[in-house]
């Protein structure tokens, strides 16, 4: 069943019902200032840190959409919403058009449409609303508007807990209409966030209570009902921002009422304007800029160039509707918004614990390091400050002070090397050794600030001094997958497995990590082959030679790669175990690392994963499913079967799988398992998908789940970057490099022909790729221009070129 259409003109998802089987959202925002908006208005607003800086509520664990920014109209005695939520009256029209940064809700009801269009501008801390009134009918109309939403009191832990203390510390100021709430303003903050219309309000509330009345909430506001705010000022108890407006249409006549949500900032000395009066300035400035139509469309105008030019990076022409919607839109989109964010904020993250993570940082910009190479740059200078003197990390950081924490625990071993793999693709993709010199200090102390070289270094570094018993790399507290928790041991409800303790018996090792070493390492290696380091190269291309030895040895169960072993050195992910007897991730890994291509191995053990790991909806992390708790395993096992990393489809690492065969030259089957976990083609099993169908999610239950195929969890998951890797560097074949761009693709399903438009380095290359004789890879012909070039690499060409290539697959 589907709940809407893709309209890929517009580059918009448009909903048809309000009635989803989930909230389906959109981000708003590219920096600072993000808000998160549903296909019924709900959501929450904040700046830079959705713990620290949330603007708005929104009440997580209860019923879909537990907060917004709600709009009411009332018609006589009747009351509805724009996009249906929270009064949930019958809608005689609606869709939601959910488009790269901005999203448009439009209801319609007795003769009276609304359109709710939504967006963050760019270059301004604002979320900007235009609200359009249309009487279609043949009659004057005349109603009430109702705007409302629900402040934060800024942190948003002790917003949700702290009630003896936030009941009576909210405070606000009204003025022209305008409504600023300066919560602790007074004494421990210099910003403050605001609410106003283009047009004064005929009324206001500032207090919930005031507003909703006594046992009531958003759903059956007493005000609305009645007809009028009451000028309440919220004094201690919750404050909240609803305007009031009385307005007549004549027969067919528009309306545009503009609203404007902001977060100002002052310099402590001019925090006043009089004797605790905020100064409001910052406000009335950004306020100032979207006061007119003519404004707001201006802002729109320069949303939609800014992510024309950011899409136009790369796009493919092909006879797959599909692929190229995803391509062309939806996952760079995912992309960036994942970068923006790590895993901080969405309808299932509440922003209130994790930040950005250090190993899902790296991994985010891999998808996007194309689009926004600037950006992409300054995160990997934050990231590289929060590494520890030894190469090892926290494993995650804060946004809003750019430092590490422990608050979910430490000492992932996997983490070092996944700032190598991102810095590394961001050389190949701008050529920018420079960055390799920037001075960055460990732990964000400026005395021991060595050159990025140094911390790549330490990073691999950090891996070789870290070995086990078989010669492959200690797993730490745990490694890529957080959940597999071999030094932990957790017995006690309420605990973290991945903060309880992190035991040092140096048996524990992880074959994930061994491949990732192989990678990686030998990408390092390479760098230090161009930075004229001879020895150090064969340093470490003896160590990558030693660790695939051992991968091959002591990792090999004879028809896959094994997973781990445990702290008391028994395998994890063998035929030796009862349950979990083979695991997805090193299968990936490791052939994606080269490890096995030449002896066979690698053919068999991505054999061993169709066989007993596909499914319908994917490939699953592990089978046998873990069927009782095993405090050796941790996590991993205190899940249901078929949920999560117990055997769940956990989207992430199925591009590693579809990577993986095309290094082993099986187009077809990387197409396959490309398509099983990608949302547009599972757009007719929304109703069972649940989530969105423009956007990945995390995981998709299992098939010994009861609810296979049910996916959770969407947005912000590494699968993002690592399937726009998968599809535009490995199926359709163009990938970076350091010298050019390589053409290598690995073609199955339909695909016959493609051209992708490319710009590197400056230059603009239009590569055209046909496969007369359908072969699943390989290219036997590659012209540049007109010219014949030998091998499948397309040599840079000078910034302003644009470079037309044919590559003949056979």
């Amino acid at each position: 069943m589907r709940y809407g259409y893709f309209d890929d003109r517009a580059r918009e998802y448009v909903i048809t019902t309000p009635e989803t089987p989930l909230p389906w959202i959109n981000y708003l925002g590219n920096q600072d200032f993000f808000s998160l908006i549903s296909n019924t208005g709900g959501g929450y607003s904040f700046y830079r840190d959705a713990k620290l800086l949330r603007l708005t509520r929104y009440r997580y664990n209860t019923p879909p959409d537990g907060g917004g920014h709600y709009f009411y109209i009332k018609d006589g005695a009747d009351i509805w919403n724009p996009g249906w939520q929270p009064v949930r009256a019958p809608l005689e029209r609606y869709a939601c058009h959910h488009g790269l940064g901005y999203t448009a809700i439009e209801g319609a009801r007795g003769g009276l449409s609304a359109r709710q269009e939504v967006f963050v501008p760019l270059g301004d801390p604002c979320e900007v609303t235009r609200l359009t009134l249309r009487n279609e009918t043949g009659a004057v109309k005349s109603f009430q508007v109702f705007s409302a939403l629900e402040f934060c009191l800024w942190n948003a832990v002790d917003d949700a807990a702290n009630f003896q203390r936030n009941y009576s510390t909210g405070e606000v100021e009204v003025e022209d209409g305008a409504v600023y709430h300066k919560t602790e303003y007074r004494e421990r903050r210099s910003h403050y966030a605001f609410f106003r219309s283009n047009c004064p309000p005929d009324g206001f509330d500032t207090s919930r209570d005031a507003f909703c009345g006594p046992y009531r909430g958003f759903g059956d506001p007493a005000a609305v009902e009645r007809g009028a705010c009451s000028g309440s000022i919220a004094h201690g108890w919750a404050p909240i921002a609803a305007l009031q407006f009385d307005l007549t249409l004549e027969p067919g006549e528009e309306r545009d009422l503009i609203f404007v949500l902001g977060y100002a900032e002052n310099p402590p000395e001019e925090k006043w304007s009089a004797p605790d009066v905020i100064n409001k300035a910052p406000a009335l400035s950004i306020a100032s800029r979207y006061e007119t139509a003519a404004q707001v469309d201006a802002a729109l105008i320069a949303l939609r160039a800014h992510w024309d030019g950011l899409l136009g990076v790369y796009s493919v022409d092909c006879a797959d509707r599909k692929l190229r919607r995803m391509v062309d839109i939806w996952h760079q989109y995912q992309c960036v918004v994942t970068f923006n964010l790590s895993r901080s904020a969405s309808s299932f993250e509440s922003g209130t614990g994790r930040g950005m993570g250090f190993r899902d940082s790296c991994q985010d910009l891999l998808g996007c390091v194309h689009l926004i190479p600037g950006r992409a740059r300054e995160r990997i200078l934050d990231i590289a400050a929060t590494q520890l003197p030894d190469g090892g990390a926290y494993h995650q950081y804060q946004p809003l002070t750019k430092r590490g924490n422990n608050d979910i625990g430490g000492g992932f071993n996997d983490d070092p090397l996944w700032l190598v793999a991102c810095v590394c693709a961001y050389l190949r993709e701008t050529g920018d050794f420079a960055i390799l010199d920037e001075a960055i200090p460990f732990d964000n102390d400026p005395i021991s600030a060595a050159p990025l070289m140094e911390h790549l270094r330490r990073s691999v570094g950090y891996t070789m001094e870290r070995m086990g018993p078989h010669g492959l790399p200690l797993i730490g507290r745990a490694d890529w997958n957080d959940c597999l928790n071999l030094n932990c041991f957790s017995t006690e409800p309420g605990e973290s497995f991945q903060t309880v303790e992190n035991r040092s018996g140096g048996k524990a090792e992880s074959v994930l990590i061994a491949g990732m070493f192989v990678k990686y390492a030998a990408e390092y290696a390479d760098l230090c082959v161009r930075l004229g380091l001879a020895e150090e190269t064969g340093k470490i291309r003896a160590a990558v030679e030693r660790m695939e030895a051992a991968v091959l040895d002591a990792g090999w169960d004879g028809a896959w790669f094994r997973r781990a072993y445990d702290y008391f050195g028994s395998p994890v992910g063998s035929k030796e175990c009862d349950e979990g007897q083979i695991y997805i991730e090193p299968q990936g890994m490791c052939v994606m690392a080269g490890i096995g291509i030449d002896d066979g191995r690698a053919a068999m053990a991505l054999k061993s994963v169709e066989e007993r790991l596909d499914t319908e909806y994917g490939v699953v992390v592990h089978q046998p499913a873990y069927t009782t708790y095993r405090p050796e395993l941790g996590e991993i096992s205190s899940y249901p079967p078929g949920y999560k990393e117990n055997a769940g489809i956990f989207c992430h690492v199925n591009p590693w799988i579809s990577i993986a065969e095309t290094a082993i030259g099986r187009g077809k089957r990387a197409f396959e398992v490309y398509r099983k976990t990608c949302p547009a083609y599972l757009h007719d099993v929304s109703d069972l998908h649940r989530t969105e169908p423009y956007v990945y999610s995390q995981m998709v239950a299992g098939k010994d789940a009861p609810t296979f195929g049910e996916a959770k969890n969407s947005w912000l998951t590494g699968t993002a970057a690592w399937a726009f890797v998968n599809v535009s560097q490995f199926l359709l074949g163009v990938r970076p490099e350091l010298d050019g761009l390589r053409v290598d693709p690995c073609m199955g399903g339909d695909l016959d022909a493609f051209t992708v438009t490319r710009k590197f380095r400056g230059a603009t290359y239009r590569i055209t790729v046909q496969n007369p004789h359908g072969v699943e890879r390989g290219v036997r012909a590659l012209t540049v221009d007109g010219a014949c070039v030998e091998g499948n690499l397309i040599p840079l060409a000078p910034p302003g070129a644009e470079v037309h290539v044919t590559a003949v697959m056979g």
